[in-house]
Parts: C-alpha cells; structure tokens; sequence
C-alpha cells in the first residue's frame, strides 16, 4: 500500500455523501464526527492476482464530512475508508485504521466477508483496551463507484390504496425453481421480469409486490461458521447499494434492478421494498467492524452510559433513530431507492425502534418518522411500518401517525383463531370492517391496516392448517428459534398425511383463511407460493434456509392448481365490487337504499345485540354490506356504486342453520362464493328469497349477492 503524493485531492464538497463521477475524477465524502483522519483506499487487483491499494487522505472536514475531489478515479473503482481516531470502548469509540471500511453511501458492494477474526476490530474482550492490528483488506467487502443514470424505471402505476392488493415476496426464492426462467436468470432481479413472472402475478390479481430485503447485506458470523447463508436478508451492510447476488451478471446490479423495476412497472405492479433500518450486519459489540462501527459508532448506535450495547431489536444492535447522522443516512436511502431507482413504497421492519430515539419511549412525531413523512418525496410513497420491535414496549399496533400504514397483527391472530374456534365474533368483526377500533381516531383509512395471516416470518398458509407446533431442527437452533405462538391447528394429524378426510378438511380451511383475508375490508397481504400450496415442513423461522424449503415450487399437482384457481377467483371478486374494499370506514350512516352502510346479523336472520357479541362461543356471523354508498372512486374521482353482499362466516365443527335477512335489506340472495367448493364457484341453484331458511356447513365461507 502507498499514499499518493503525485496527484493531489482537490477540496471537493461534502455533499452529497458517497462517491460522485465529477470534474476528471471522484468526489468522495464520508461522515464521521470523532475521526482524526480519514483516508480513501483506491483497490484494484495486481498482476499476481492480490489486492493492492493506494491510499489518498481526506483532508477537507466540513459539517463534520471528511471529503475530497481524486483526480484520475472512475466509476467502477473499488474502495474502502481507514479511519484514524480514538480506540475508548468505555465511550462506544471504535476507530481501527487496521479495518477497511465499506462506504454507507455506497451504490454498488462487492465480495463478502471471508474472515470474521480479521475484520473484528478488538483482540480479545470487546470491552478492552486492545484494537486488532490485523489488516481486513481482503477479507471484507469492498464499495464501487458507479455512474449516474441508468435504464428508465416506466411510469409509476400509483394504485390507489383501496384497489391495492400486496404480495410479500422474496428475490431469489421466487424464481429459483421457476421452469420458464432462463436458468442463468432464475433468482434474480431479471427472473422477476421475466413475463411468465409477470403472468402470474397479473393472473392471481396482485397490483404491488413487497420484495423481501435487497439492500446489500452479509452473512451474520454465526450462520457462516455453520456453513449457513442469511436467507431473508434482514442483515444490512448497504442501504443504498443493491444485493449484488440477485444480478444475473456480476457487477450488474443497479442496471437489472431498475430493469425489473420498468418490466412491473408495465405491467401496473407497483415495487415496495421491505426496508431494515433498525440495526445492521456488525451484530453485537463482539461482532466484525465493516462500515459504520468503524466509521463513527456513537453516531449510529445505540450504547449504555459505559459504552456497552443497548439492543431493542434482538439482533445485537440497534441504529438511533435520534442522530442526526442515522436520519440524514435512512432518508438519503429512501429518497435514492425512490428517486432513482423507481420504487414505489416501502414496508419498515421493526418500525417501532426508528420512534425511539435515544433508546426511549415510543413517539409517532419522532423526529425520523417525521422526517420520512414531510419530505416531498416520500410523503407520496405508499408507506408502512411493521409496528413492534423486540421489547414489550415496542409493540405499537394502531399507534403510528396518520401517514402510516401498518402491519396489522391483530387481523393475522383473531383470524387464525376464529377458524380454528379459539375465539368469538367481537374481535372478528372489527378486522372484519377494516380495524376501526385501531385507525379511525387518528384520521387514518381502513386501507391503511395491512392484513395479513402469513408473512415470510411463521408458517405458510398450508403449514398454518397442517401443523400444531414449529419444526425448526434444521435451522441448527434445537428448536429454541422462531416462536411458539403459532395459533395454528393441524385438522388432526400433525404435518403430512394421506388422510383424505384431513387433506379435504385443511384446503377447506385454508381456502376460509385465504377469503377472509382478501375480503376483509383494508389492504390484504398475501404470502408468495400460498397460492400455489407452498410448505415449509413446519419450520417457521427459515431465515437460513436458502434451499428448496424456501424456494417456490412451480410444479403443479392437483392441491396446488385448486388453491391457485381459489385465490384468482377472490381477490378479482375484491376488485370487480367496490363495496368489498371500501376507502372509508363504516359508521352505521344511511345509505340511499334506506338502510345503514353496514349491519351485523345474528344467525337467525337478526340484528345483533350486545349480548350476542359477548358470547365467545358463537361460531357464525352475517355480515351485510349496502354498495349503493361504498365511498369508492374510479381513478378520475367519479363515485362507484355496487351490489350489497352478504358475508356469512361459520366457523363451528356442525353445519349452521341460518336464516337469511329479510326483505327490508333485498329481495334475493345469490351465492357468489363458496369456501367448501374446491375452487370457490358454488353449486348451480336459484336465487333464495329474503328470510329463507338454509345449511350452512361446517367451517366455511360464503358470499352472496344482494337483489334489490
């Protein structure tokens, strides 16, 4: 390695932050408050095949940015920064010039952590007074300068909130199987741009995908002394960089990710982008130093009055959400992955922690939150926040500000408990109508409750109806990993089976699950590969398992395309009647038809009364929805009207003999919708007069269509 003293750094600017293509070379600039000096390291590969590097001192510090103009550099440059300044453990101070550090502006990551020992930044106790001496240059990852630019994006598509249908889905995993995907491009960003990907999306009905994290992250130590990989990528090291194994061609990250990006876009699929900006890859005070440990910690993270950890997120750190350093980088971030890269929203895991700042109490007008939400750019993001962390006071469900949508963990537990019977019809009627309860006194609209019953955390839809308990002994944990709070019923037989019975009854009750939670009035998240019957063998926390326990099976057996026909058929029933997926919640106003927006039924055909609801042991609920006055609206504004529908919902062991309403809320009743009918269509019959009588059977769903 050698300083360069022929080519001298012009000042440059300190921002923006990262490295910049300008003026014959690169304008390099990195925050850091407590460095004494800061040196950019120049890497390329000699004629013997080893890395060399050519060190250049920032010598500028403004704003507390070190930066400088290097003349000669350009885009496609690998470098790192060594950091010079005070090792004091007792401070949360980590400057090692002996770790080349990875750029947080970085738009393009190369190679992966190959040595753990070599990139720690102590010897010995994390605590002590000791820094490692031993060199990282490789055996950590390395920053790229790239250039501007890049293929266009398409025109957004802007789905409206209440036409929006979000399928939660991951990268690799997707295509990695698919048989129509070239196999060079099957798990990567250009497989899910291929148009057999696209098809189907567009067939099942989804408008937007949420893809499971592609900031670049790396292996956390553990998992890569198991020979394990971080599957789900919620192990951060570049927020701004791309996850550079999703390319099909290395070094082409930024190109395909913008060109998947265009190919949804066509297609009218919004991009949402599941975000981790509550901690990062360098884990616990133990952990390796690759980037922002090195950098500036204390600017970063959060630490104990003795410089020891402070972890609100169960993965050894948490980012703090209260310096200025962290706020400039995550909206930086957000603003980039929306600017220029052409995404379109953004699901935020841990929410809650980016409300904490200093470690505190939870504050939706935090500064970070607030932040994201007044700037000009990502106010017209769809925006969502997973609102819990890992402490018990972190768990904030319906508390965000009126911008946010959440995850709503509410629907996902009293769904799943009300069809395994584990619950009464009070709870099931608010996520029924969109969680009022939770939303309407902050301002906020039904659509801003994201339902869901799975996500890539727990068991699939299929394990939810064939598994009891989490079978997890692959993950090499003994079974201590993912939690025991599964709400799941098995249908009698624990996992696999050839019980016709158990089978019959299982897609029963997962077609009853699924229709609920596409019908339930709010934006409904469906798991990627549950329509298509995807299990996981009852591991519910497969975090590590970049395998086929994973991965989408795209073969098709007779389960699999009966699910599929079911899913297509409710989520285009959601989208062809508005009164399904209102904008605005219920709130008994009369409506043109004489009648109120919405009215719970007993089974007998009557209202409910509060007795009703405090019967935990009821089993069946009517739900009537008067569409004359849906307060939904056609993109250009103009009012929609619908059918009235009922919703019948019985989840009891014995059939249910009900009586339909009377003629006061219509004349007829035409089942639309049948959960006991492999693929949903119900068997040909009459309509059925206002106040008939009828059977239904037991566990299912119907939806039936109102005549005046």
């Amino acid at each position: 390695m050698t300083a360069d003293h022929e080519h001298p750094v012009l000042a440059g600017r300190p921002f923006p932050l990262g490295a910049h293509p300008e003026g014959g070379g690169v304008r390099f600039a990195v925050a850091s408050s407590i460095a004494d000096a800061v040196e950019v390291c120049l890497i390329d590969t000699g004629e013997d095949g080893r890395l060399t590097e050519r060190r250049v001192e920032l010598t500028e510090r403004t704003f507390g940015v070190w930066h400088g103009l290097v003349p000669g550099v350009t885009h496609g440059q690998r470098y790192g920064f060594r950091v010079h300044g005070p090792y004091d453990p007792s401070r949360g101070l980590r400057c090692n010039p002996a770790k080349l550090l990875v750029d947080p502006y970085a738009r393009r990551i190369t190679g992966s952590l190959t040595d753990v020992d070599a990139a720690l930044g102590h010897v010995g106790d994390h605590m002590g007074w000791t820094p490692s001496a031993v060199d990282s240059l490789g055996s950590v990852p390395l920053s790229v300068v790239t250039a501007p630019g890049g293929a266009d994006t398409g025109a957004a598509p802007n789905v409206p909130w209440e036409e929006t249908v979000v399928y939660e889905v991951h990268v690799k995993g997707f295509t990695k199987l698919h048989p129509e995907v070239p196999e060079h491009q099957r798990g990567t960003y250009l497989g899910m741009a291929h148009p057999a990907v696209i098809e189907h999306l567009q067939r099942l009905g989804v408008t937007a995908v949420e893809l499971l994290p592609v900031h670049s992250f790396v292996d956390e130590p553990a998992l890569t002394a198991q020979g394990r990989h971080n599957y789900w990528g919620y192990s951060t090291l570049g927020f701004l960089a791309p996850h550079a194994a999703y390319a099909s061609e290395p070094g082409r990250e930024v190109e395909e990710f913008r060109t998947m990006v265009a190919a949804l876009h066509a297609a009218g699929i919004e991009v949402l982008l599941d975000v981790v900006f509550n901690h990062t890859c360098e884990g616990g005070l133990g952990g390796p130093t690759l980037s922002f440990r090195g950098l500036d910690a204390p600017a970063y993270y959060l630490h104990s009055a003795n410089g020891g950890g402070f972890d609100l997120t169960g993965c050894g750190n948490t980012l703090d959400a209260g310096s200025p350093t962290v706020v400039r980088l995550i909206t930086d971030s957000l603003r980039y992955w929306a600017g220029e890269l052409g995404v379109d929203g953004f699901r935020f895991d841990l929410a809650s922690v980016l409300g904490r700042p200093g470690g505190g109490g939870f504050d939706r007008n935090a500064g970070l939150l607030t932040a994201i939400t007044t700037d000009p750019v990502l106010s017209q993001r769809k925006l969502i926040a997973e609102p819990w962390d890992a402490t018990g006071e972190g768990y904030r469900v319906g508390d965000f500000g009126v911008q946010w949508a959440e995850w709503n963990g509410r629907f996902r537990d009293t769904v799943r408990d009300y069809w395994r019977s584990a619950t009464g019809v009070a709870e099931l009627a608010y996520r029924l109508s969109g969680s009022s309860d939770l939303y309407d006194l902050s301002g906020r609209r039904p659509w801003q409750s994201i339902n869901f019953v799975t996500a890539h955390d727990g068991f699939t839809l299929r394990d939810l109806v064939s598994y009891d308990h989490k079978h997890n002994e692959a993950n090499g944990e003994d079974g201590r990993d993912g939690t025991d709070d599964n709400r799941s019923w098995n249908c009698g037989v624990e996992g696999e089976t050839d019980d016709a019975a158990v089978l019959e009854l299982r897609a029963r009750q997962a077609r009853n699950i699924f229709a609920t939670l596409v019908l339930s009035t709010g934006t409904p998240m469906v798991t990627a590969g549950d329509e298509m019957w995807r299990t996981q063998g009852g591991n519910n926390n497969a975090y590590c398992q970049d395998n086929e326990t994973s991965w989408v099976h795209w073969s098709p057996t007779e389960a699999s395309e009966a699910m599929l026909a079911f899913a297509r058929r409710v989520i285009a029933l959601r989208a062809e009647c508005p009164a399904l997926r209102q904008a605005e919640f219920f709130d008994g106003r009369e409506t043109p038809s004489g009648s109120p927006d919405l009215v719970w039924l007993h089974a007998d055909g009557r209202e409910m009364t509060e007795t009703d609801w405090f019967d935990d042991s009821r089993r069946t609920l009517m739900m009537w929805i008067d569409g004359q006055d849906c307060r939904v609206r056609t993109r250009r504004g103009e009012p929609l009207e619908d059918h009235s529908w009922l919703l019948v919902l019985h989840a009891g062991a014995e059939p249910a003999r009900i009586n339909l309403p009377s003629d006061e809320y219509g004349r007829c009743y035409e089942p639309v919708l049948d959960t006991g009918e492999a693929n949903g269509v119900p068997a040909e019959r009459p309509p059925m007069p206002a106040g008939s009588p009828m059977t239904v059977p037991a566990r299912t769903f119907l939806v039936l269509k109102v005549r005046a």
